[in-house]
């Protein structure tokens, strides 16, 4: 747990192009009934027969008043700054968790405000298909060394946590902070943190970050397997209502869908964003004065374009902020990856880097024409998100509209959807033989390079835009199914290359296309 919510500070602070994140939230239960709770309980009420629609009624009725400023004024004294180690002391006593003892699969566990999470949130639970509030109670809770607010104070909560499992249940999914959840597969440490919604993230002009007000989970039927939540998001240029069924497993899926009511015109807005830690690494040039010889949560960010083109794009940890795009029309899938499996190639015993899931987006529906965004910002400390992957609609959505986006996401060991392609497996990098050439070798697996005549007849096609390709070399090992390539790069009088490299056997592609882009 200290480690995720470490990280969180990466997103309450200024860094990188990235603006601080404003906690948006009424002060009290009391200051909230003439405002946006108010609407809320005139279309959700408490007791009432609870229907989804309900949901994205009253985010079209929100998004039709201004946004309701939050101030995280009503917590006691110091629980804002309350050291993260004291705030992870504080959590929910058995008899606190919902459901729990009813043999339904889930357990809930409310979270607590305070530290860096300051910002309520509403928490209800629908319960034969009636709405009921998850009160705030202290006694709820164990506060080991913090002092318990006063008795009686209404903070509502910061978030929640899932468990799943009968006999053992672990922790499975986290909601908390903004519009970020995180989920794992089976085996698996928490890592890449997922937003359901991202606006305008590394502009000057400032990103905009997004929250949700309230959640109602949907108390599951014990063989049901699933989770259910609603949510109201809201944000100084829109509104929206988000639905995400939750089925844990080997592969974990969370199905999203979400409905968006634009106060603003959305030039930037992302769907399907990930983010994730890559701090150092044999295929980044930063080095760090540490004993591990590679310290990252996800290798690169992978996609299946909508014309069928597997690509593969490693990322690093860049010494200015890198934004990079990859155009296309109603893509198959994308996202942040971790394709290093190997304890070896990290010795931490701690943080567990090759436990950490890859996050698959599977577009549903028709998502048009737009771009695979990667924002890559410089980073001093592995603590922070500092990679961001998302999906940015070519058109803006206009204010007024409704827009409705879909789409499943797999947090699992490798996606689900994969090629039958070799795949690249590492990325190394380093010094040159002359002048400012940069040397790689990248290192791909798969079934197909265990076919000796198709070995044979393979050709490795590298392009350097803008630069030129030296010593290319191919070094195949059929009787492990893998083959490297190694190549130098010259830049000329250029500081920036675009690299691309494809295994070609008759003109068809025998790998992925591994993409690379290179700064002198």
């Amino acid at each position: 747990m200290s480690n995720s919510l470490n990280r969180r500070r990466f997103l309450s602070v200024t860094a990188a192009g990235l603006t601080a994140q404003r906690l948006l939230s009424p002060s009290s239960a009391a200051a909230q009934q003439p405002g946006w709770a108010a609407l809320v309980q005139s279309v959700i009420a408490e007791g009432q027969r609870f229907d989804p629609g309900h949901v994205v009624e009253a985010a079209r009725m929100l998004s039709k008043r201004p946004m309701v400023p939050l101030t995280n004024n009503d917590l006691p004294e110091g629980y804002a700054n309350l050291p993260q180690d004291q705030y992870a002391g504080i959590r929910a006593k058995p008899s606190g968790l919902i459901w729990t003892g009813e043999n339904r699969g889930f357990t809930i566990e409310p979270l607590h405000r305070g530290y860096v999470f300051s910002a309520p949130v509403a928490l209800f639970t629908v319960e034969d298909d009636m709405v009921r509030r998850v009160a705030f109670d202290r006694g709820r809770f164990d506060y080991g060394k913090v002092n318990p607010p006063p008795e009686g104070q209404d903070l509502q909560f910061s978030g929640f946590r899932v468990a799943t499992g009968l006999e053992r249940p672990h922790e499975f999914a986290l909601f908390q902070g903004a519009t970020f959840f995180r989920a794992l597969a089976r085996g698996q440490h928490f890592g890449a943190i997922a937003r359901a919604l991202i606006l305008r993230p590394g502009e000057t002009r400032g990103e905009e970050i997004p929250f949700f007000r309230a959640y109602w989970i949907e108390r599951p039927s014990p063989a049901a397997g699933a989770l259910i939540v609603h949510a109201l998001l809201d944000s100084e240029s829109v509104t929206g209502a988000v639905r995400m069924t939750l089925r844990p497993g080997d592969i974990s899926f969370v199905d999203v869908e979400m409905t968006l009511f634009p106060r603003a015109n959305l030039d930037h807005v992302g769907f399907g964003c990930t983010m994730g830690t890559f701090f150092s690494g044999p295929q980044s040039r930063r080095t760090f004065d540490d004993l591990r010889p590679s310290i990252y949560e996800v290798s690169g960010v992978q996609m299946h374009s909508g014309s069928g083109e597997w690509i593969y794009r490693p990322v690093s940890n860049p010494s200015a902020l890198q934004v990079s795009s990859f155009q296309d029309a109603n893509p198959r899938g994308f996202g942040l990856v971790q394709r290093e499996r190997d304890p070896a190639a990290f010795v931490d015993d701690d943080q567990r880097f090759e436990l950490r899931p890859s996050v698959w987006m599977e577009p549903l529906g028709d998502w048009g024409q737009g771009s695979v965004q990667l924002i890559e910002i410089p980073t001093d400390s592995e603590l922070n998100d500092n990679v961001i992957a998302y999906w940015r609609p070519r058109q803006p959505i206009a204010a007024g509209s409704e827009t409705t986006i879909a789409y499943r996401q797999a947090w699992c060991w490798q996606p689900p959807d994969k090629p039958d392609l070799a795949m690249a497996v590492r990325t190394r990098q380093g010094r040159g033989s002359q002048g400012r050439r940069r040397r790689f070798a990248i290192d791909f697996a798969g079934e197909k390079l265990g076919d000796a005549a198709l070995v044979a007849a393979t050709r490795a096609l590298v392009t350097a835009t803008p630069g030129a390709i030296h010593n290319l070399r191919l070094w195949p090992f059929p009787e492990r199914r893998a083959m490297r390539v190694t190549f130098e790069v010259d830049p000329g009088n250029d500081n920036l290359s675009e690299l691309r490299l494809v295994l070609d056997a008759g003109g068809q592609p025998v790998s992925e296309t591994w993409l690379n882009r290179w700064t002198w």
